[in-house]
């Protein structure tokens, strides 16, 4: 989940997220058109909310050394069914077989794009959401205890999001929802990043709208392709419960570890580790 940027940090999504010194984006709107000879799948990295592309940045760099090819697509956090579209229309320019990955919010979206895709062959889900059809974000986060994102569970709007109105070009109004700062490291790395670098990722990070949280999810991929899931024991967006609850009901091959919601940015070597055992099984 955050904005195109250099860091000069060495770590770090949420719902979550970026890092390293003087470092950009991986990631590219330009289709990446995937060599069908090649002999390892294509991983399809999709970030999630408050976050963006570069969250994955060391995940991506143990991939391309273990000669994955790897793409990051934008995720534009307007709406499941817009974000789902979007990467569903993105999948059908790579060539060969994918392995697609989403981290939190990205959950979602990789498993209503993914539907009736045959070229995608591994569902990777990173402290992520993986709804049935008609379940929605919200629903699934208050499902079990534990979630740090309100303490209010008849709010409308997380009590650690903050709307934020803005005027669309047809006069009307709209919102986009931004974690606050003063919560930030708490919720997406469990404080595991100093407080200057969770302060600098605050400032710069992607807003959701509201249809992110409250818009209900499609026929679910992952009934019909294989997945696997890693449930992080100290995140404080989804409650381990519910991670645990997703990845049984999708009979994925689960690995659970002490990691915060932000994993892919803490713990790139456990995230790499599991992508890779999933690629493993595509042939």
């Amino acid at each position: 989940m955050l904005r195109r940027r250099a860091f000069r940090i060495a770590v770090l999504g949420a719902t979550g997220v970026a890092l390293a010194a003087g470092v950009t984006t991986f990631a590219s709107a330009a289709p990446f058109h995937h060599n069908p000879a090649a002999s390892k799948p294509t991983v399809v990295l999709v970030n999630g909310a408050w976050s963006d592309a570069a969250s994955w940045r060391g995940v991506i760099e143990r991939l391309q050394a273990d000669g994955y090819p790897v793409v990051a697509p934008p995720t534009g956090l307007r709406g499941l069914s817009a974000d789902s579209s979007y990467l569903a229309s993105y999948l059908k320019t790579v060539q060969g077989p994918v392995v697609l990955v989403g981290q939190s919010y990205g959950g979602s979206v990789i498993t209503n794009a993914a539907t009736g895709n045959k070229n995608v062959k591994a569902l990777v889900y990173i402290s992520a959401f993986a709804p049935d059809k008609g379940e929605d974000v919200k629903t699934l986060t208050a499902k079990f205890p534990g979630t740090q994102i309100t303490n209010d569970p008849d709010a409308q709007i997380p009590t650690a999001l903050t709307p934020v109105p803005f005027a669309k070009p047809d006069g009307t109004t709209g919102i986009d929802l931004y974690a606050k700062a003063d919560q930030y490291r708490n919720l997406f790395f469990s404080n595991r990043v100093s407080s200057k670098t969770a302060a600098e990722l605050a400032a710069t990070q992607s807003p959701a709208a509201p249809e992110t949280l409250g818009e209900a999810s499609g026929d679910p991929a992952w009934k019909t392709v294989p997945s696997w899931f890693l449930v992080s024991k100290d995140d404080h967006v989804i409650p381990p419960a519910t991670e645990r609850f997703m990845a049984d009901r999708a009979h994925s091959h689960t690995v659970e570890a002490n990691t915060p919601h932000a994993a892919q940015v803490t713990n790139p070597g456990i995230v790499t580790d599991l992508i890779k055992k999933a690629a493993g099984t595509v042939h």
